[in-house]
């Protein structure tokens, strides 16, 4: 991917976005030729970590965790820590759950992931948000969360994928660098032949070429 028709395809991409009522997001778009996507060994299922975040688009972080870990993941910088009984609240209540999932990130204490797939998994799964555990440091974990980009084969396996790289009031050079770690992290899965064409579009806005 050359950089200098990267940052040249940005930039173009943010003269046009106009005024809005909200921060849009940026997003890349990938398409493919000669791989199927429909073989379970070829379907993208990648978590990137974006070096610059996400922008103003990052996400809240919401731990599923009970006493002392819980306890920890606040500290540590978690948005927020539910436990077990505030889960089947949540599955009781569809609206309020949708709304969570559509805003946040999920981490969970691993003996509680079979718990989280039982109120939410329906949820995230749709969404393409499945837990990770929390392991390790929770202060870099939580960190690591807010910036990464799942990027995950859907629907009918089409041989596109889009992912969010950045919101509209980035610098160009920082939105560049997130869209070079998510195009390393495909091209390392899928190899760079089968990348056919990339392209960069703001939320309300078209889609650039970038290669």
């Amino acid at each position: 991917m050359d950089r200098k028709k990267l940052l040249e395809s940005i930039e173009e991409m943010l003269k046009e976005k106009g005024k809005r009522k909200f921060t849009q997001s940026v997003e890349a778009i990938f398409n493919f030729r000669g791989i199927d996507f429909s073989k379970p060994e070829n379907r993208l299922n990648l978590d990137v970590p974006l070096p610059n975040g996400k922008g103003s688009k990052e996400p809240k972080v919401v731990v599923i965790a009970e006493a002392d870990m819980g306890s920890t993941a606040k500290k540590a910088g978690a948005d927020s820590v539910i436990s077990v009984d505030e889960m089947v609240e949540y599955k009781e209540n569809p609206e309020k759950l949708k709304k969570l999932v559509s805003e946040s990130v999920f981490l969970a204490q691993p003996n509680l992931i079979g718990q989280l797939a039982k109120n939410f998994g329906q949820y995230l799964a749709v969404r393409g948000k499945m837990p990770k555990p929390l392991v390790g440091n929770p202060e870099n974990a939580i960190k690591a969360a807010k910036r990464s980009v799942r990027i995950a084969s859907k629907g009918k396996y089409m041989p596109v994928a889009q992912a969010l790289v950045g919101a509209e009031n980035m610098e160009p050079k920082y939105i560049a660098e997130n869209i070079e770690a998510v195009h390393e992290a495909i091209k390392n899965k899928t190899g760079a032949s089968s990348i056919k064409s990339a392209y960069v579009k703001l939320t309300m806005g078209k889609a650039v070429k970038v290669m």
